[in-house]
């Protein structure tokens, strides 16, 4: 039976907390302790029957068992289906879940990864390919998200859901943002200062790469994930110029709700989940695509390179494609699911895909997906590498949104030192 369940708006009148969007936690957090090294899982040809349990690391409210919600469950079903009981582990943060999947104490037999975790686990061997053809309904899956995990023709995960990084605001204090400019440039930035909010994460970087790839033609910036030394400095010193001007950067999306909410921010850089929220609530706000870009970030299913469990594995990889659990994932947490037919028939109704861009293969080719930053991305004049690493991009948002750089009177937003790994996206 397909369970349904919409996101709640009510406690929107009030500008307060809202939308609590799932994530508990079956008994069994932790996997097994073992020595087998990366890689010792090879990609499946075949499957077996299952091993009768899974363990898999996410982070919050990427999965549901009806712990927040009874009407709300895509765990239970499969367990009944498969016999393979399922226990996941919630990291707090993008670096606990990279460090988790790269223990080799520890034998998850999978992770929902979002990119900056996803290519970490790549590069150091933590991950094992993926043979799509045994996942069925793969093929369902959105081509643009499916060759974002290919790499020297193998496979890397199978994708779940996504999303696009959007200008918001409040109609009745701003006419309509066109760009990054809105946001970054100074003199723009200083006309909503105290009510502008932003998304806390080191890979929003790449959206003040792409204001200065306009602003600045001589940085010669390209993809704005893959940034020399020269070109994240510059990006840095951005966001650092902005700070004063940031009433606060947003972790959980509610955050951002509340803030548009209560009236506290009247721009900002949002996802379709809060736009979406926002509107059916009644409140006077608007999305907007950015004319300069439009960057975007997705969320994959991939197998541990120690899986002590590879069938339920698949198993798992083939329940989370199908258009029913698709549909149960994209309404309970505001996401776009990565199988378009999550939208046919009686499943989301044509509001919310029309909200998300469910299969507009026009909207996503344009959308520049987030990927981890590397040092493999290019060369200087002198043959060496010199691009930038997600360390080094964690350092400098950590050093550009500290409060320390805050005016006297100006409410800090966040602390003033954030460890490195905040949630993804």
């Amino acid at each position: 039976m397909r369970l349904r369940a919409k996101v709640p708006v009510a406690v929107l009148a009030a500008g307060a907390a809202v939308l609590a969007l799932g994530g508990a936690c079956s008994g069994g957090e932790d996997a097994g302790e073992a020595d087998r090294p990366a890689g010792a899982v090879r990609v499946a040809s075949t499957l077996g029957p299952g091993e009768g349990s899974l363990s898999l690391v996410t982070l919050a409210d990427d999965l549901e068992n009806g712990g927040k919600d009874p009407r709300v469950d895509w765990v239970t079903p499969f367990e009944e289906r498969t016999g393979c009981k399922v226990s996941w582990k919630v990291a707090d943060g993008v670096q606990e879940m990279t460090d988790l999947m790269q223990n080799p104490g520890r034998t998850y037999d999978g992770v929902a990864a979002p990119p900056e975790v996803a290519g970490q686990l790549i590069d150091n061997g933590h991950i094992t390919p993926v043979n799509p053809n045994l996942v069925d309904g793969y093929k369902k899956l959105e081509p643009r998200l499916r060759d974002l995990l290919k790499e020297d023709g193998k496979v890397y995960g199978v994708p779940y859901v996504w999303g696009s990084n959007l200008l918001m605001h409040d109609t009745r204090a701003t006419a309509a943002p066109q760009n990054w400019a809105a946001l970054f440039d100074p003199a723009q930035a200083k006309r909503f200062s105290g009510r502008i909010i932003m998304r806390d994460s080191p890979l929003a970087i790449a959206e003040a790469a792409l204001y200065l790839k306009g602003e600045r033609r001589k940085l010669k910036i390209g993809d704005p994930y893959s940034l020399t030394r020269k070109q994240l400095d510059a990006a840095a010193k951005v966001v650092a110029e902005q700070r004063p001007h940031v009433a606060a950067y947003w972790e959980k999306p509610a955050e951002a709700v509340s803030a548009f909410a209560g009236g506290r921010a009247a721009l900002g850089q949002v996802w379709p989940y809060q736009v979406d929220v926002l509107t059916r609530a009644g409140k006077p706000v608007q999305g907007v695509v950015p004319s300069g870009g439009v960057t975007g970030w997705m969320k994959a299913w991939m197998i541990g390179a120690r899986a002590e469990h590879p069938n339920c594995m698949y198993q798992w990889l083939q329940w989370t494609s199908s258009p029913d659990v698709q549909q149960q994932v994209a309404e309970w947490s505001g996401v776009a699911p990565a199988n378009p037919q999550a939208c046919s028939g009686d499943r989301l109704g044509a509001g919310f895909c029309d909200a998300y861009r469910v299969g507009d293969r026009g909207y996503l080719d344009k959308v520049i997906f987030a990927h981890t930053p590397s040092r493999q991305c290019g060369r200087d004049r002198d043959g060496k590498r010199d691009c930038t690493d997600y360390a080094e991009w964690t350092r400098a948002w950590n050093e550009a949104t500290s409060a320390e750089s805050e005016p006297a009177g100006k409410p800090s937003g966040r602390p003033a030192s954030t460890p490195a790994g905040r949630p993804a996206n």
